[in-house]
């Protein structure tokens, strides 16, 4: 019996109890109640506090309600005992059949296991990554890679759709340093003070020479300063976000739209921005400038949206952004951000709200921490290509995308990480992609062995044969992926698998060797050993389902 079925039971119950009149409660006021693990395992398989949620809506008390409750819910089939705990808690076991059935169901579901339909309906428009095109992904965009391309699998895993997308700063000042420090390269002059070194400038200054002097065109670096400016700002900048996109599609991280940050100025969307505001009331104009009153919904201070002199100022690009993406259907903007970004927060939220919306709904903003590559406890510096800055191509170029994806996503994104070279490339169990990855290549193993023993599913399935304690801790931990799954994807917060499968690689390992799949000896196979290569090709299953969420790999063999 799967939680989803229990709790279904557990309403036909609440339901009946109000038929005949035991339980003083409209129908319409019926909920799904909610089961969950206990803390102890000796309290039972599951738990549920819908005595206590009730209680007081059917003019009685919590422990009362879950009296009452007791002897009908004892009654369900699969149910093997019942117990009113505290102040009205029910704690359900299953018999051994019921609970193993979960293996079953595991198995046929198969990558559909794990899978609900709890944002169904929403779309989401997922931001991530949006470095500048002035050089290669550095450490901190692969963190925001890893985990927005997981949050992304994870809500689409919850009935979400998702645009991934990448917002292209191909707008001010920096694109204009990184033009000046290309044309320094090919001139073969110092690196601007203000501007980008490394040797990938000088490689893509030299790419760009090539290219205009294939097409019959002179030598940039040859023209006057303004004209060689342009010429470098036009191609340089296409073959540096082209490095970056295959950067990150070896990566595993796709994108389904590159928003040009150019584009808003150029398209009149912040024009259109600015007039929906004003259309709101939201719009002042004060000492010769545009200000969006901000301060009206908590911002420390107005906000310039047009300058003095007639330009646009940065925050407008957001405004104009925001609104993009909500008339492209977008019902939440989540923006991932680094840590130099807190101080954004007031505004983008206070600008959400001008707009009508809700802010932490319709616009949500998750801040991420730095990330450190240690080796033998120092800061690693080691990219050749970028002078000081580590690379998303240095790290997987180290420990490969599985153990780079990861140990970027394992961890909660509000906490600063230190990603230890040495343990990420060794073949330990203190290597948490390994630890993982091993689990699921073991269940392939076990089943190939399986095989050779003549041990098959095809035999038929007695889930009453999974008796031990080890079967039902095992099958305790299966039966938690779903929820976790439905939790990372309403909390944004990825970790939450990878740490899941950490805890569920343990349990497996740990059954693995209190039982056997295949017969000692000369020994007949049994309806056990059908039943455990069952629940080891849940395991598998699960193993693999929550991998790809996060991106990774489950190996057959390793």
């Amino acid at each position: 019996m799967t939680p989803e079925e229990l709790a279904n039971a557990i309403r036909t119950v609440l339901l009946a109890a109000v038929g005949d009149g035991t339980l003083n409660l409209p129908v319409e006021e019926v909920p799904l109640p909610k089961v969950e693990r206990p803390r102890s395992r000796e309290h039972g398989d599951w738990a549920t506090n819908v005595a206590m949620r009730l209680a007081k809506k059917a003019g009685t008390n919590p422990r009362a309600l879950a009296e009452l409750l007791h002897p009908r819910l004892a009654a369900l089939d699969g149910v093997a005992s019942v117990e009113v705990a505290g102040p009205g808690f029910l704690n359900i076991r299953l018999d051994a059949a019921s609970a193993g059935e979960l293996a079953r169901t595991i198995v046929q579901a198969g990558e559909a296991y794990g899978r609900n339909d709890s944002l169904a309906g929403q779309s989401v428009n997922l931001e991530y990554v949006s470095a500048n095109p002035t050089g290669p992904v550095h450490l901190g965009g692969a963190r925001w890679a890893a985990v927005g391309d997981s949050l992304a699998r994870i809500l689409t895993a919850c009935g979400a759709r998702v645009t991934r997308e990448y917002y292209f700063n191909d707008h001010g000042t920096q694109i204009d340093r990184f033009a000046r420090s290309l044309l320094a390269a090919a001139r073969g002059e110092d690196t601007p003070e203000d501007g980008y070194g490394g040797s990938y400038i000088a490689e893509i200054a030299a790419t760009v020479t090539a290219d205009e002097l294939a097409a019959s065109r002179p030598a940039p670096a040859g023209l006057p300063d303004d004209e060689a400016t342009e010429v470098f700002r036009a191609r340089g900048v296409d073959l540096m976000f082209d490095a970056v996109k295959a950067e990150l599609h070896a990566f595993r991280s796709d994108f389904d739209t590159f928003f040009h940050e150019d584009s808003l100025h150029t398209s009149g969307a912040v024009s259109r921005a600015i007039e929906r505001l004003r259309e709101r009331g939201m719009i002042e104009e004060r000492d010769g400038a545009t200000w969006l009153r901000t301060t009206d919904f908590g911002d420390d201070k107005d906000r310039v949206l047009i300058k003095s002199d007639g330009n646009a100022a940065y925050f407008a690009a957001d405004v104009a952004y925001y609104l993009d993406k909500r008339s492209r259907g977008a019902d939440c903007a989540i923006y991932l951000l680094g840590a130099d970004h807190h101080g954004y927060i007031g505004r983008m939220m206070a600008m959400c709200a001008a707009f009508g919306d809700e802010p932490g709904v319709n616009m949500q903003i998750l801040i991420g921490q730095l990330v450190n590559l240690v080796k033998d406890g120092e800061p690693v510096r080691m990219s050749k290509r970028a002078g000081t800055i580590v690379t998303l191509e240095d790290l997987v170029g180290a420990v490969g995308v599985d153990a780079a994806r990861y140990s970027l996503a394992r961890a909660s994104m509000d906490s600063m990480i230190d990603i230890d070279l040495d343990l990420l490339s060794s073949a330990s169990n203190e290597n948490p992609v390994y630890y993982v990855q091993y689990a699921h290549a073991r269940t392939r193993n076990v089943a190939r062995n399986a095989a050779e023993h003549a041990v098959s599913r095809e035999a038929g399935f007695e889930p009453a044969a999974l008796d031990t304690p080890a079967d039902s801790a095992l099958l305790a931990a299966l039966a938690r992926f779903p929820a976790i799954v439905a939790q990372a994807a309403s909390m944004r917060e990825q970790h939450r698998v990878a740490r899941y499968l950490e805890e569920l690689a343990g349990a497996y390992h740990t059954w693995y060797a209190a039982t056997r799949v295949t017969p000692r000896g000369d020994d007949p196979v049994d309806a056990g050993h059908v039943a455990r290569l069952w629940l080891n090709d849940a395991v598998s299953q699960v193993l693999a389902n929550g991998l790809a969420l996060l991106g990774v790999s489950a190996p057959e063999r390793m």
